[in-house]
């Protein structure tokens, strides 16, 4: 038994020499140069966490700046939106078709005109809103009278709009009113229903970026529908005149055709008197008068 036990530990011992010997040594060399690519990539990394952090820092600034415009003052809000308004209608509307801060007979000045034909005539764009109201209703939500003068302040720049730029026989019978931000026409959409059927009510289309650029799509596929129609009335007015024109040439040369048949007649006439006339001068002329 005893025999066995040294047996194994031989085994034992033998196995672990060997597993010592296959063991690989250390490269020191090698460790250095991954030390070296290590320090190389986290100062990459650290690098490029710098430059994300000063990035963030600008956007930081630029979300500061867009938060003073939405809550500065009226005028510089009102810039903003006018803007944005701008650059949706000059991206997607052909340049005769519309115009800013043109004054209408009734000496309003609305900020945006799009000239359609009458009916239905130009289409009115106010950017304006009542943000006070929203911004102190956005501070305490489940106050009933915040909310309710929101929705009375909006009601009123409804009725304003609809007073100025809805002007019969001049205008169209509808006019819009553009909010620039989304999460407030979301807003209005979700919470005060009863504001937007006011809206359609007095025929003023409350919009935001998303709807009025599919609004505006849709009145610029009508205007071209418009302008294929006059092409297309005045290429038949030009036909009309034409066929007019052909139809007078067509008798013009009928009648030439008449006179050409006439005087062909009259040359054959002619001939067949001229063929009478020739043998009686032949006669006359070989006939003995007894001269001597």
């Amino acid at each position: 038994m005893t025999t066995y036990i040294f047996v194994l530990l031989f085994i034992i011992i033998a196995l672990l020499i060997a597993l010592l010997l296959k063991r690989p040594t250390v490269d020191i060399s090698a460790l250095r140069e991954d030390n070296a690519r290590l320090r190389e990539r986290l100062a990459e990394r650290l690098g490029a966490l710098s430059q994300n952090a000063i990035e963030l820092k600008n956007i930081s600034s630029d979300i500061a700046n867009f938060k003073n415009i939405l809550m500065g003052n009226k005028q510089a809000r009102g810039t903003f939106g006018e803007r944005q308004l701008e650059d949706l209608i000059a991206d997607v509307m052909p340049p005769e078709s519309y115009e800013f801060q043109s004054v209408l007979e009734t000496g309003v000045r609305p900020d945006c005109i799009i000239r359609l034909p009458y009916p239905p005539g130009d289409m009115i764009i106010d950017s304006k809103f009542p943000l006070e109201s929203y911004n102190r209703l956005g501070e305490n939500k489940d106050d009933g009278f915040l909310r309710k003068q929101f929705e009375l302040d909006v009601r009123k720049h409804i009725d304003a709009i609809a007073e100025k730029y809805i002007i019969p026989g001049k205008t169209a019978e509808s006019a819009m009113m553009f909010i620039a931000s989304e999460s407030i026409f979301e807003t209005l959409h979700r919470e005060f229903p009863h504001t937007i059927e006011y809206a359609a009510r007095k025929k003023v289309f409350i919009v935001s970026p998303s709807t009025l650029w599919a609004a505006l799509n849709t009145i610029r596929a009508v205007l071209s529908d418009i302008k294929i129609k006059r092409v297309a009335g005045k290429i038949k007015k030009e036909l009309d005149y034409l066929l007019t024109d052909l139809s007078r040439l067509s008798e013009r040369a009928a009648k030439v055709q008449q006179h050409f048949s006439l005087a062909s007649t009259d040359i054959e006439q002619l001939q067949t008197s001229v063929g009478k006339i020739t043998p009686r001068a032949e006669k006359l002329r070989d006939m003995d008068f007894g001269e001597d």
